[in-house]
């Protein structure tokens, strides 16, 4: 259980929520474990299977605190909330801004910001935990020019510049990439980014974790009351999770391509957990999708210290408080929207 910016995170699978005066009651069995106020509460979030009593959610829509239900994978379930107050406010600003490409880039170059400056740290960590196996020259002439992109893009308010500044950052990432490969190189190796399909066993985990981390920031915007579909920096297209492609690129490097390093670099997977296809596609066994899949679930519950709240949270609640974050900020409660800045 965890509170964050006024909203009760509930991780346990097997608790039921009820209501007991003004006060959310959370109960595993017949043992009560918990007791919150629900007052100074603006929703709550739960990952589990045994739900919550009607008198809960009832009260809840009375006082307009929503409750958002995932299973504990992560995947959104559902929202009971009351009347439409806030949540109709919100969506409207957000296609307001999504239609004016100048306020859009001024939200978008924050998550570019932050893809860019964890994509630096990334690489300055490497030179600092593997100064004998990397070129460290190399890694920090990278880093310097990604600083310089970064300044560049604090200025900017045009989208297709925008995304110009972050195609040059990816590149010059991309460069590093394969040195940060220390272990079973002759299996595992990346020269370039291939999508649709992927063409090596590096670029199918990739491809993996950019689809489970895209989900699971759909899920954390759809659950903060967000239109997961309608985005700044990624436009409108039928299908395809625009807002959530948009918040997901500043956890790209640090949540999802550290998360692939580390499975080579620990040897988590091997050369037998992928297929080649005979049009080149690579794709990934049963057997090592399940380890994946059971890894990635892993590292979501490993605990971090958010570097705006300042608090610890698991990683798999990271795409929650951005979500939050962006919500506030499009309410105007933040000046200016807050990224995920690791370091």
């Amino acid at each position: 259980m965890k509170k964050l910016l006024n909203t009760l995170y509930v991780t346990q699978a097997d608790v039921y929520l009820s209501l007991n005066g003004d006060n959310v009651v959370i109960q595993k069995e017949e043992e009560k474990l918990a007791r919150v106020p629900l007052h100074n509460l603006e929703a709550i979030t739960t990952f589990g299977y045994m739900g919550a009593s009607p008198a809960l959610m009832g009260y809840c829509a009375d006082k307009n605190i929503s409750i958002s239900f995932f299973t504990k994978s992560g995947r959104f379930l559902a929202r009971v909330i009351g009347e439409s107050k806030g949540n109709v406010v919100l969506r409207k600003k957000q296609y307001r801004i999504s239609d004016d490409e100048v306020l859009s880039a001024k939200i978008a170059r924050n998550f570019i910001i932050g893809k860019i400056y964890n994509n630096k740290w990334i690489i300055e960590r490497m030179t600092r935990d593997y100064p004998l196996r990397v070129d460290v020259s190399q890694f920090k002439a990278v880093s310097k020019h990604l600083s310089s992109i970064i300044r560049e893009i604090r200025i900017c308010e045009d989208l297709e510049q925008l995304r110009g500044w972050e195609g040059q950052a990816a590149i010059s990432y991309n460069k590093l990439f394969n040195q940060m490969i220390l272990q079973q190189k002759e299996d595992f190796y990346f020269h370039s980014r291939s999508r649709r399909p992927p063409m090596d066993n590096v670029n199918a985990m990739l491809s993996f974790a950019y689809s489970l981390l895209a989900k699971d920031m759909a899920a954390a915007l759809e659950g903060v009351g967000l239109d997961a579909y309608v985005g700044f920096l990624h436009r409108e297209r039928p299908g395809r999770a625009s807002l959530a492609l948009d918040v997901m690129e500043e956890l790209r490097g640090v949540y999802a391509d550290r998360f692939v390093l580390s499975l080579i670099n620990k040897r988590v997977m091997n050369k037998d957990d992928f297929l080649k296809k005979e049009n080149g596609a690579v794709i990934m066994t049963d057997e090592g999708r399940k380890t994946f899949l059971s890894a990635w679930q892993a590292r979501k519950q490993e605990q971090i210290t958010h570097p705006y709240l300042g608090e610890k949270i698991s990683w798999g609640l990271v795409p929650h408080a951005q979500s939050l974050l962006l919500a506030r900020y499009l309410r105007d409660d933040l000046d200016e929207y807050p990224p995920f800045l690791w370091k």
